[in-house]
């Protein structure tokens, strides 16, 4: 199959064409390079330098003519998206919808989404949190995503368009950047590796900072992987269902850190202390039992594995 994938230099879109193409996939990335980078373009890929806001993009599902599309070009900071909930709407509202039509004008068999489920549920009530709760999303860009997932929605029913939405919870791996609440674990890392002590953003009643759903971004390619292949329309949370705290999380980064050799101070087992962000929310944690019951989804790395193949992986970036 053709498979166009948005966002295809970035952090997971790149992950994602590595593993449509290590399947033997033909992969069209679309990359305004905002937040991608060439280093992480797949060499065999197909390379367009476009907005997916752009009218451009018409000329691409032209040319191209994709019998999947794989979205996850977006605005992807919480704290970004308070401050310009404008942009945030133009990227992951308009760029879905102007997606959306052309999928639907060139006869796409299947558009696959990357959505947030790490943000879309809010303060959730139940946790983990399944696909029944209904959302509260409490920050522009959860609100920017749940839109995106309601036009999925009407396209699904009222041109007949194949879909698959899938709710991720906190992503990490090689090739994220230190940008954002998003990429803790490569802020993390980067600040150890300079002799930097981290901070540990928290609410004022939980010292140990908020608690996520750490899923490696290997596992993460193969559910895009698993959902450009199945038939099956939904909505799914890709997950491991374990929490974490950002306190645990840091020591962890320092445990893989000193067993790889990386001299880090003792004074820097305890991170500095930082105030909640602007759309925090203190647990996000997710049940992904109808990905693993519908898909045969379920993520395969541990924390410490993959912490451990993340922090090996920037290791030799700096060698």
């Amino acid at each position: 199959m053709k498979i166009l994938v948005t966002g295809g230099c970035g952090f997971i879109g790149s992950h994602v064409a590595d593993a449509f193409i290590n399947n033997g996939h033909t992969v069209v990335v679309v990359d305004n390079l905002s937040m991608g980078s060439l280093a992480n373009k797949n060499e065999k890929a197909h390379f367009y330098k476009i907005d997916v806001c752009s009218p451009e993009m018409a000329a691409v599902f032209e040319a191209e003519r994709p019998d999947i599309v794989t979205h996850l070009a977006a605005q992807i900071s919480v704290p970004e998206s308070v401050r310009d909930p404008l942009f945030d709407a133009e990227v992951n509202i308009r760029g879905t919808i102007r997606l959306l039509e052309l999928s639907r004008s060139q006869g796409v068999k299947k558009f696959v989404f990357s959505s947030t489920g790490g943000a879309i549920y809010g303060e959730a009530t139940q946790v983990p949190t399944d696909e029944t709760y209904v959302p509260e999303p409490a920050s522009p860009y959860a609100i920017s995503k749940m839109s995106a997932e309601n036009y999925i929605r009407f396209y699904g029913s009222q041109y007949g368009l194949n879909y698959t939405v899938l709710r991720y919870s906190n992503v990490y791996g090689p090739r994220q950047i230190p940008h954002g609440e998003a990429g803790v674990v490569a802020i993390f890392t980067e600040s150890l590796f300079d002799g930097k002590l981290p901070v540990v953003n928290h609410f004022p009643e939980e010292p140990r900072g908020m608690t996520r759903d750490y899923c490696y971004v290997g596992d993460i390619a193969q559910a895009n992987l698993i959902a450009a292949s199945e038939p099956n329309k939904g909505i799914y949370n890709i997950g491991t269902g374990l929490g974490t705290c950002t306190m645990d999380l840091h020591r962890s980064v320092v445990e893989v850190l000193r067993e790889k050799g990386i001299e880090v101070p003792p004074a820097f087992d305890e991170p500095g202390r930082g105030a909640a962000r602007d759309g925090d929310i203190r647990v996000s944690i997710l049940n992904a039992g109808k990905a693993e019951r519908e898909l045969g989804f379920r993520a395969k790395h541990d924390l410490k594995t993959g912490l451990t193949t993340t922090i090996e992986w920037y290791l030799s970036k700096r060698q």
